[in-house]
């Protein structure tokens, strides 16, 4: 087992940042952590990384315990913080140099090479820090995390900010180090985490509300049916909520309203009769396939 949590809760003065959380990840598997802003997702991270110790309960990291031997856990994890920390003074290979050096590899020069290929710094192993574009200090953090070849890799937020093509180029890398190594990572990108991962968390209030297989955690929404709705007007949630088989209605940025509901009820009729008793324009009306956006909302919401 490459990572065993044991009813980890961690405490900050009143508030409680995570609440028992028990979960165990196998060799191999690529899992995404998903769960609300302030949810526990970084300080989970961050205990079984042993950059802060948890209040009770603990973590074995293959086979080390965080508490009993921090070292020995550290040699096996690669760990990127959501705020990817630099030297932005240094050059790339000075960097990649100097945290080989932290690791004490014996083969800094060879490992450096594999590391830039891997991550794709080829063109900007002789730049500046500073120099770098967004999605190139995030391959570099890569690199920096994964330079001692660690069995864990843990990944806060790894592709936070990054353009399309960047999500894709760092999507790649994750890929294939998952071929190898276990992968945990947290996003807010839904499509990411559908994209790359094998296997889903999801946390709410510090609790795990969600632990299953990608294609599993879909299947139990399998019954349930995404309408998108859209009125020229502006009107309430709680009037679309009032329609018999309405199981939970979300207003997304565009103006679209995104309605679930049991599979077998058709609601289309109805909000039509809707539309029209209360003066509202329709101007679009479809059903939608089950994401796993709808999924978090609905879970998270609740």
């Amino acid at each position: 087992m490459s990572i065993k949590i044991i009813n980890i809760s961690k405490v900050y003065g009143q508030q409680k940042a995570l609440a028992g959380v028990s979960l165990e990840i196998k060799e191999g598997e690529i899992v995404g952590l998903l769960g609300p802003n302030g949810a526990g997702k970084s300080t989970l991270m961050k205990i079984i990384s042993c950059y802060i110790p948890p209040t009770s309960g603990t973590v074995e990291v293959m086979g080390h315990d965080i508490l009993e031997n921090p070292i020995e856990v550290k040699r096996n994890i690669g760990y990127l913080p959501e705020n990817n920390p630099l030297y932005y003074e240094m050059y790339v290979l000075e960097y990649l140099n100097f945290v080989a050096g932290i690791f004490k590899l014996k083969n800094k020069k060879e490992r450096i090479k594999e590391i830039v290929l891997l991550t794709g710094l080829e063109k900007e192993q002789h730049k500046k820090i500073a120099a770098l574009s967004k999605g190139y200090k995030q391959r570099l953090g890569l690199a920096q995390a994964f330079i001692h070849n660690p069995e864990v890799l843990i990944l806060d937020e790894p592709t936070s900010g990054l353009d399309p093509n960047q999500l894709m180029e760092i999507r790649a890398v994750i890929k294939k180090i998952g071929e190898t190594k276990t992968v945990l990572f947290s996003s807010h990108i839904m499509q990411e985490v559908e994209a790359v991962c094998d296997r889903i968390l999801i946390i709410k209030d510090g609790k795990l509300i969600a632990d299953s297989p990608k294609s599993q955690i879909q299947d139990l929404w399998k019954d349930k049916e995404i309408i998108s709705v859209e009125f020229k007007e502006k009107t309430s949630t709680s009037l679309l909520k009032n329609i018999p088989g309405v199981e939970q209605v979300v207003l997304d940025d565009n103006g679209v309203y995104k309605i679930s509901v049991n599979s077998k009820t058709d609601i289309r009729p109805l909000i039509y009769d809707l539309a029209k008793s209360n003066n509202l324009t329709l101007i679009g009306l479809q059903s939608e396939e089950i994401k796993l956006e709808h999924i978090f909302q609905e879970l998270t919401q609740k």
